[in-house]
């Protein structure tokens, strides 16, 4: 059987109920193109785009943009030398680029929320399952620093950023993905619930980390890990390509990680 892409698009998006507005398009590419291997992957970079033409792949699902945008816009960018550079990269090899974004977010469970508690080996500790966070109830004894160890050496990550005491002792966490780390959200949690801590991937730095920052110097036992938007989200993207491995055995099916974007110097 010969699969093209909207075979494909089709597998991620049965039974999903989009968005009004939703992100999740075919950028590039033609649905109708037969596909020729699959790269599944966080962002689309240069280097992916790189390696995927190496490789003989044709068809890119990523979770973000290739574009620097949300939604992908492209004509203020009509004169930039990095985007014409990318774009004629992608088009002249062919590369279609489909983002899986909001679908990915809507199964049940969110399969990025899930990708990252299951490499954390942390599916044991869910408590309860909400549409923008898993409830955590942690072994006793656990500390932010034991947690932070933990995170850096399941995930194969240099440094989380950290806002209290190292030392304290956590019971019960929210793990948030991606750009859920905002105040809105993690505030409510921290009271509804009565959480020590909030794991996320990033958000504004006045709102959660402040909060915390003032909880901290009020003598509350809180603690926030900031572990970057990338690093809590590749690994649904990472489990994503195993499911689909599975669901289409005849097409070479792989994840594609990235080097974290910073550097700590």
């Amino acid at each position: 059987m010969n699969i093209t892409i909207q075979h494909i698009i089709d597998h991620l998006t049965t039974e999903v109920e989009f968005p009004e507005n939703t992100v999740d398009q075919l950028i590039t590419g033609s649905p109708s193109q037969k596909v020729t291997g699959v790269f599944v992957t966080f962002m689309p970079t240069q280097h992916v785009i790189e390696h995927a033409i190496q490789r003989g792949v044709n068809l890119i699902i990523a979770h973000e943009p290739p574009f620097y945008n949300h939604h992908s816009h492209t004509d203020w960018l009509a004169e930039d030398p990095v985007y014409n550079t990318k774009n004629s990269l992608i088009n002249e090899a062919g590369i279609a680029i489909y983002r899986c974004h909001d679908a990915i977010h809507r199964y049940q469970p969110d399969g990025i929320t899930e990708g990252l508690v299951h490499a954390l080996g942390w599916s044991s500790y869910v408590e309860q399952r909400r549409p923008e966070t898993d409830i955590l109830s942690l072994p006793g004894g656990t500390t932010v620093e034991d947690i932070v160890h933990h995170i850096k050496n399941k995930l194969g990550i240099e440094y989380v950023r950290v806002v209290g005491s190292p030392t304290m002792i956590c019971t019960r966490a929210a793990i948030l993905v991606g750009f859920r780390g905002n105040g809105h959200l993690t505030i409510p949690l921290l009271q509804d619930e009565g959480l020590d801590l909030i794991i996320a991937g990033e958000g504004f730095e006045w709102e959660t980390p402040e909060y915390i920052r003032d909880a901290v110097q009020q003598g509350k036992q809180k603690a926030l890990i900031m572990m970057g938007h990338a690093e809590s989200e590749a690994s649904g993207m990472k489990m994503l390509a195993e499911r689909m491995a599975k669901n289409f055995p005849e097409l070479p099916v792989h994840f594609v990680g990235e080097q974290p974007v910073y550097r700590v110097l």
